[in-house]
């Protein structure tokens, strides 16, 4: 089962309003709560590991309202395509993003993750 149908599965077992269909941003923090610790991934890689991967800005998009969720979703390791924080300017102070990378080992120079090949965790090649 691909990792896409296993968080479309999921959500809609935890939905309690018993709704079919959920919403892209619901089904974004899913993907983006199985990054592992101490990676990262691309707005355009969990879009297209949702099927639509033209959707990397509405993946950023839901990014920016991530800190508001519960449970907790780890924002800090979605980054652009080359590995830029683009999206540290919506972590109160803006350094928040960069200082938990960093605690996760993830180095980061010049705002961009140092070694970002072998730190890309891409979640449309992972089997649940």
């Amino acid at each position: 089962m691909t990792l896409k149908k296993n968080t479309e599965k999921k959500l809609r077992k935890i939905q309690p309003s018993g709704k079919r269909e959920e919403s892209f941003f619901e089904l974004v923090y899913e993907v983006a709560r199985q990054i592992p610790y101490g990676r990262v991934t691309s707005y355009g890689a969990i879009a297209a590991c949702l099927g639509t991967k033209l959707s990397a800005r509405m993946v950023g998009w839901a990014m920016n309202g991530a800190d508001k969720i519960n449970p907790t979703v780890p924002a800090h390791r979605v980054v652009n395509r080359v590995g830029l924080l683009s999206g540290k300017h919506h972590f109160k102070p803006p350094g928040k993003m960069e200082k938990l990378l960093k605690k996760e080992g993830i180095r980061v120079k010049d705002d961009v993750v140092v070694d970002f090949k072998e730190k890309f965790w891409d979640p449309s090649k992972l089997e649940a």
